[in-house]
């Protein structure tokens, strides 16, 4: 791989400093900016290989900033930083089309090998819309349909309704869900999975009389293209 370009977006200049006297130290090309216009702006002119992005911004939230560059039509992957407390949460980072995520404070070693990781999964577009039989999921528009039928999900069910589609056919584990559509930090009750699985079925199934989402026991949970 040649250099690697990398667009920091953090007001805490501080810790911007840090991130890319650390990220040059690795051989990344580290670009650093501090608002989310300037991000905008930034990573629409330029060709970035990944973007390191706060979600907390002055101007522009990192979340307008990732849903303005995914509606350009900008795929660069994104790691999101999010507060351990913010107002906003990962699956709601990932819904608007973030590739991952860290929770501040970071290891500067996590964050290095979360970017390698990104970096060799690339840019592929996003596909236009995730199916199930005649359930449909548009990840750029957040539309969620059973044939002609619009259905409305809250951010947590559209996150971990996407997280199924996307590993359609798998069977996922409570914890897998847990650390990729909740946190892995997460420390409240362990039946929450249930729960939203719950309330997806009680709107995407049951009102159409389907069983998209099977219970695999023992093991977690499968969506497939048969009812």
């Amino acid at each position: 791989m040649g250099q690697v370009r990398v667009l920091v977006v953090d007001d805490e200049v501080r810790l911007a400093e840090t991130v890319q006297r650390g990220l040059a130290a690795e051989g990344f090309v580290v670009d650093v900016v501090h608002d989310g216009e300037e991000a905008l702006w930034a990573a629409t002119e330029n060709a970035y290989d990944v973007i390191v992005l706060d979600l907390m911004l002055p101007k522009l939230s990192g979340y307008r900033v990732v849903e303005q560059l995914r509606a350009k039509g900008v795929w660069t992957p994104v790691l999101m930083l999010t507060a351990k407390d913010g107002e906003y949460d990962q699956a709601d980072a990932l819904d608007l089309g973030a590739d991952d995520y860290l929770t501040k404070p970071f290891s500067f070693v996590v964050l290095v090998a979360r970017l390698r990781a990104l970096l060799r999964r690339g840019a592929p577009e996003r596909p236009a819309v995730l199916s199930a039989g005649d359930l449909t999921l548009d990840p750029v528009s957040h539309a969620v349909g059973r044939g002609d039928t619009p259905i409305v999900l809250t951010p947590r069910e559209f996150g971990l309704l996407e997280y199924l589609l996307r590993h359609k056919g798998e069977v996922v584990t409570k914890s897998e869900i847990l650390d990729n559509v909740w946190d892995s930090a997460y420390d409240g009750p362990a039946n929450v999975v249930e729960v939203y699985v719950g309330y997806l079925r009680r709107k995407l199934d049951a009102p159409f009389d389907r069983k998209t989402i099977q219970t695999v026991r023992g093991f977690g949970y499968r969506i497939t293209d048969k009812d």
